[in-house]
C-alpha cells in the first residue's frame, strides 16, 4: 500500500469509529446511565481530559517544555477568577498580559 492509500484507510477507520462510538450511546440502556457512578467517572474524565489540554497547550511548544507568557497569563487569569472577577474581565486581562509580555519579547 502508498502512504496515499493508507492515509485514506486511516480516514476512513476513524469515520466509522466516530459513527460507532455515537451509535453506542444510543443503543446504551437508560439504566445504565443513571447510575451515579457513571455521572461522577463522567464529571472525572471531563476534568482529567482538559487538565492534559492545558497541560499540552500551556507548557509545550512542539516536544520542547517552555515558560512563556502563556503562563503568566494563566496564572493571571487564576488570579482574576479566584477574586471572582466576571469572566469576560479574566479573559481579556490574561491576552492583555500575554500580549504585553509578548511585546516586549518575552514569547
Amino acid at each position: 500500500m502508498t502512504e496515499y492509500t493508507l492515509m485514506w484507510v486511516a480516514i476512513v477507520a476513524a469515520g466509522l469509529l466516530a459513527w460507532a462510538t455515537k451509535y453506542a450511546g444510543h443503543v446504551v440502556p437508560e439504566e445504565c446511565l443513571e447510575n451515579p457512578r457513571v455521572h461522577r467517572i463522567a464529571a472525572f474524565v471531563t476534568v482529567a481530559l482538559l487538565a492534559a489540554l492545558f497541560g499540552v497547550q500551556g507548557f509545550t511548544s512542539g516536544s520542547a517544555i517552555v515558560v512563556d507568557a502563556r503562563i503568566v497569563a494563566v496564572v493571571v487569569a487564576a488570579v482574576l477568577l479566584w477574586r471572582r472577577a466576571p469572566f469576560i474581565v479574566v479573559v481579556f486581562a490574561a491576552a492583555a498580559v500575554a500580549a504585553g509580555l509578548r511585546l516586549f519579547g518575552w514569547a
